[in-house]
């Protein structure tokens, strides 16, 4: 037990608790690959946590990636979070972070559910026209 430190057997018994079995091991579509896995049980650094239970970790090499809580969905990233795993800011997003009144609060990408925006179709008369037709 020499090579394994305290910190990596903390986080294989956070992974432990957090209900892994074999249908996240063996798939890509549950959480995380088996790939992402092990970088994030050996190299990764735990950076934070968004409101919707997505962890952010760091290397050591600042290479940054994402745990998603539920289902994969590059949309429930928020937009601090974003700038932050892109590299475009190096300040830790922090949630407590005063924000103006005009933003909105962050929502999924909809698009192919059942909550999708469907816009107001907009009927025709029949009996319209735009033009005169020639005579």
């Amino acid at each position: 037990m020499s090579g394994i430190s305290n910190y990596t057997l903390i986080k294989c018994v956070d992974l432990y608790k957090s209900k892994m079995n074999l249908k996240i091991i063996f798939t890509w579509w549950n959480k995380q690959t088996i790939g992402t896995f092990l970088k994030t049980l050996f190299l990764g650094k735990y950076v934070g946590k968004d409101e919707f239970g997505n962890k952010y970790y760091k290397s050591i090499r600042d290479e940054r990636w994402v745990i998603y809580a539920n289902e994969i969905e590059a949309t429930k990233i928020t937009s601090d979070w974003y700038l932050w795993i892109h590299h475009t800011i190096d300040n830790i997003p922090n949630y407590k972070d005063k924000k103006y009144r005009w933003q909105k609060k962050h929502s999924e990408n909809k698009t192919g559910s059942k909550d999708s925006f469907k816009p107001i179709k907009i009927r025709k008369d029949k009996n319209f026209k735009k033009y005169e037709t020639w005579k």
